[in-house]
């Protein structure tokens, strides 16, 4: 399944070029599967390919970081919109109920924007971030600031390796499912720490 996506991205690259990176980034923060490990890489071979040298990978890492903005947003809103009423309605299966939600939206209130900045350079974690803040009513400002703060090192660390590799820039493509696998065993046990902690510090 994952080598199926890896393969169908590198084509739509290929034929769409800035566009498709543009699109698949906002896709991306706004909770679909699309791998920025993917997308960044081939923005810089983009660069490296049409000699466009410092100011040209700033450049594909801040089209990047706003395209994260956008979809980050749009996932945001969705969150803030509906999060709370499906928590309540299906929160019980998440082992959330009224402690829990009062005091995950007070963490996001104290701490959400280290959450989100933290999250912003995490595989996997990245791509779902702006959903909890949604929901938890995060300050929207500080929700802006620390995606962008967030998405740049990101963006620029990724657009710089597929600069690097140049036409071997799919090689990274390889090394996805793995790094994809070790992303999501770190997000489960986190979660399961994180509910451990909720429902310990409600006692």
């Amino acid at each position: 399944m994952i080598k199926e996506l890896v393969d169908w991205l590198i084509e739509a690259l290929g034929a769409w070029g800035w566009a498709a990176v543009f699109i698949f980034m906002i896709l991306e923060s706004a909770c679909f599967p699309i791998p920025s490990e993917i997308v960044m890489p081939f923005a810089g071979y983009m660069v490296y390919k049409y000699n466009m040298g410092i100011h040209g990978l700033l450049l594909a890492s801040m089209i990047g970081t706003a395209a994260n903005l956008i979809g980050s947003l749009l996932a945001y809103v969705v969150g803030f919109k509906v999060g709370k009423p499906f928590v309540e309605k299906y929160g019980k299966y998440l082992l959330i109920g009224e402690k829990e939600y009062a005091r995950i939206e007070g963490f996001f209130k104290e701490y959400g924007g280290a959450s989100v900045l933290i999250g912003r350079m995490l595989p996997a974690v990245r791509t779902v971030i702006s959903l909890p803040a949604g929901i938890f009513k995060m300050n929207i400002r500080k929700f802006t600031l620390y995606t962008v703060i967030g998405s740049i090192p990101w963006n620029l660390m990724l657009t710089y390796a597929g600069y690097i590799l140049g036409e071997k820039w799919t090689q990274l493509s390889k090394q996805f499912e793995y790094i994809d696998i070790i992303a999501v065993i770190v997000l489960i046990i986190a979660a399961i720490a994180y509910l451990h902690y909720v429902h310990s510090s409600s006692r």
